[in-house]
């Protein structure tokens, strides 16, 4: 490659045997992203269909499921084409681009997770004022702030990173992520400054959100009733293992991206997969089986499917 090409290439070097096992990293990533849409796609349309679901706190797992959607689809498709190519590369353009979404769609899990405990937090310990508070106004706003707020952090980190100068270009990753900031010459001290501020409003706040408002919901089922105890039990329990969860897998990426981790190339690539492979998976899982509505729903629509 000329100099202009070195400069617009990036190679990635997070995989391992890809010549050797090409045919099978491949099966398997083509298989997961097909069990991915399908059950993703599957929880979403039983509830656009039952006029029963069609309350907040549905239409927000719908949001969340679709939002998974869209993170796999930024990632699976180039995964699949990398290991049938003989060179793993990607233009710096579309790295930045696969980066802006990958952390968009990351920092809407959070937010949507915050809009979803607000949600459980207004029902179990408000439930008289729950029809006033949660009108389709306030879910409207809830979801577009949870889409919008991030693309506007993001972009302007984004936007930072395409402008920079690149010394290095050999990617230690799959995809694009926050390794992307190793490429540049020198780390840009706005780029630091405005992801710890990213950070801090995407992440650790609506973290914090969520552990208050399940604090309180705890601490008002203990006093309460049995129904309410169960209500609680049902509708948060769910929403609990989903973050815990994404948690678990956005400590990864901190741990893998930005901390200088002495990993080998093998264990780096399966710490990599598993924050791409889990959470899409067990999403449908954890909201079709849990959740006792979309349960029952999807039953029927494995019964029916069934009888056809």
């Amino acid at each position: 490659m000329d100099d202009e090409l070195n400069v617009t290439y990036i190679s990635l070097n997070g995989y391992v045997e890809v010549n050797n096992y090409r045919y099978v990293y491949f099966l398997i990533i083509f298989t997961v992203y097909i069990l991915i849409i399908c059950s993703n796609c599957t929880i979403i349309f039983l509830i656009m269909i039952h006029r029963n679901l069609h309350e907040p706190m549905y239409i927000f797992i719908a949001a969340l499921l679709l939002n998974c959607v869209l993170y796999s689809t930024n990632i699976y498709p180039k995964l699949l084409t990398d290991f049938l190519s003989e060179k793993q590369i990607i233009l710096y353009s579309a790295c930045v681009f696969q980066f802006f979404l990958f952390y968009s769609l990351v920092c809407s899990e959070f937010l949507l997770l915050s809009a979803m405990a607000y949600d459980r937090y207004v029902s179990i310990c408000k439930p008289l004022q729950y029809p006033t508070i949660m009108r389709k106004t306030t879910v409207s706003i809830l979801l577009l702030l949870a889409w919008i707020v991030p693309v506007l952090h993001i972009s302007v980190l984004a936007i930072a990173s395409a402008e920079a100068k690149l010394c290095n270009f050999t990617l230690n990753g799959i995809f694009c992520n926050n390794s992307i900031y190793q490429l540049q010459c020198v780390r840009s001290r706005f780029i630091t400054i405005f992801g710890v501020i990213a950070l801090l409003d995407l992440v650790i706040l609506p973290m914090l959100f969520i552990i208050f408002t399940y604090t309180k919901i705890f601490i008002i089922s203990y006093r309460s009733c049995r129904e309410v105890k169960k209500k609680a039990a049902e509708t948060c329990l769910p929403h609990l293992l989903v973050l815990i969860s994404f948690s678990s897998l956005t400590v990864y990426d901190v741990s893998i991206a930005r901390v200088e981790l002495n990993l080998s190339k093998t264990a780096r690539l399966i710490m990599t997969l598993q924050m791409v492979l889990y959470h899409p998976l067990f999403n449908p899982l954890i909201y079709g089986l849990k959740m006792k509505e979309i349960s029952k729903h999807l039953r029927r629509l494995l019964c029916s499917a069934k009888l056809i």
